[in-house]
């Protein structure tokens, strides 16, 4: 079992690019975090919804890992938790590695189930020119690697706090690799 760190815990009522940090969030089982504009059992990311507002909202909460902030650093951004509009910023966990069904349990309490990759959208390059090439690349194969985060689902709720141990439990094999949500 990993254990990482969250560094930062972010959230927004409005449907904005970027998050405003908080002191703590609350995630809500089965909605997202509370008075966040992603919350709901529906889909709540514009996009979707004008697709079809009935799906289920895989993407109730988005995390990404502090190390992809050192990574930009390198190539001239300058980019903050809460910037590229997640709610969990975590650090020491290869949050882009995991499996499908992966359990992160955040704090004391709170669970987060990993549903798949965070799709990186122009909304990216709108925020900062030209950061939409850094996060996405390619491996060895030339397949496209998204590196701006994760999503999930809340299963369990509970108060997250910047210092907070995460823990993760794997899914039963065979593991299924992230696909984009």
């Amino acid at each position: 079992m990993s254990i990482g760190t969250v560094v930062a815990v972010s959230r927004d009522g409005e449907h904005r690019f970027s998050k405003i940090n908080q002191g703590s969030i609350r995630l809500l089982t089965g909605l997202g975090v509370e008075g966040d504009a992603h919350l709901g059992v529906t889909v709540q990311h514009r996009s979707r919804v004008a697709q079809d507002p009935t799906q289920p909202n895989l993407r109730q909460v988005h995390l990404i890992h502090a190390e992809l902030f050192d990574e930009l650093r390198t190539a001239g951004y300058e980019i903050t938790p809460g910037d590229l509009g997640e709610n969990i910023t975590t650090r020491g966990l290869d949050l882009l590695g995991l499996p499908v069904g992966t359990v992160l349990r955040i704090g004391p309490k709170a669970a987060v189930e990993i549903t798949g990759l965070r799709n990186p959208c122009l909304q990216i390059d709108r925020f900062r020119s030209g950061l939409l090439k850094r996060v996405l690349g390619h491996n060895e194969a030339g397949e496209l690697v998204r590196k701006a985060g994760v999503m999930g689902i809340v299963l369990a709720e509970g108060e997250i706090r910047p210092g907070d141990r995460i823990h993760i439990r794997l899914p039963a094999a065979p593991h299924r690799p992230l696909e984009r949500v």
